[in-house]
């Protein structure tokens, strides 16, 4: 990481926690960890605020949640990002390829036109956002997406144009592909709050 000091200064808390056992059992962490342990404090809320986002009922699935937020990481560049999010939609939606198929080109992909749709749109959010207009909701309403459906993609793309820049200018980098898909499966069962991740952990390794 380029922030030495966050790095090297977790907090008590439930990431600490997870960074401790993580290390304890000899495999690679997520170092985002640091960023929410530094100050958990403050970052204790984004956390909630994540799991809400990402895992709350909505008419787009988790699945389809977890690719729109690799899909705009994708689209900034952050590695970390990208391939952490894309491992949590392979889980959720069964088919590396398919997520593989939409980052390289979601035209191209097998996915439905109303789920090109909403990545269409929240590429629009994160390249060119001076643009948007009534006619972008009114294409969605027209691919039989809500309201509450767009509402909730809004909150994806917005909260991962966040993350990604958070993550890319505090030095994030990405751990092994291997690492990427075990952290997937365990984020794909516990989702976003610490406390839960770390009791998925534990399990794993009891």
């Amino acid at each position: 990481m380029y922030l030495r000091e966050v790095e090297a200064n977790p907090q008590p808390s439930p990431y600490a926690s997870l960074i401790d056992a993580t290390k304890a059992a000899g495999r690679e962490y997520w170092q985002i960890w640091h960023l929410f342990a530094f100050r958990p404090e403050v970052t204790s809320p984004l956390a909630s605020f994540t799991e809400g986002v990402m895992r709350a009922p909505s008419s787009v699935s988790l699945g389809l949640r977890e690719l729109i937020a690799a899909y705009t990481s994708w689209i900034n560049e952050c590695q970390f990002c990208w391939r952490s999010h894309a491992a949590v939609a392979a889980e959720l939606l069964g088919s590396e390829e398919l997520v593989r198929a939409v980052l390289n080109d979601p035209e191209s992909s097998p996915l439905p036109e109303n789920e090109k749709a909403l990545l269409r749109f929240a590429a629009k959010i994160t390249t060119d956002l001076p643009e948007m207009n009534q006619s972008d909701v009114d294409t969605l309403h027209a691919q039989g997406w809500t309201d509450e459906a767009i509402y909730f993609t809004i909150l994806v793309v917005s909260l991962f144009n966040f993350y990604n820049r958070w993550v890319t200018t505090s030095g994030v980098h990405p751990v092994s592909e291997e690492a990427h898909r075990s952290h997937g499966k365990r984020l794909a069962l516990s989702g976003y709050e610490p406390k839960h991740r770390l009791q998925g952990m534990q399990n794993t390794l009891s």
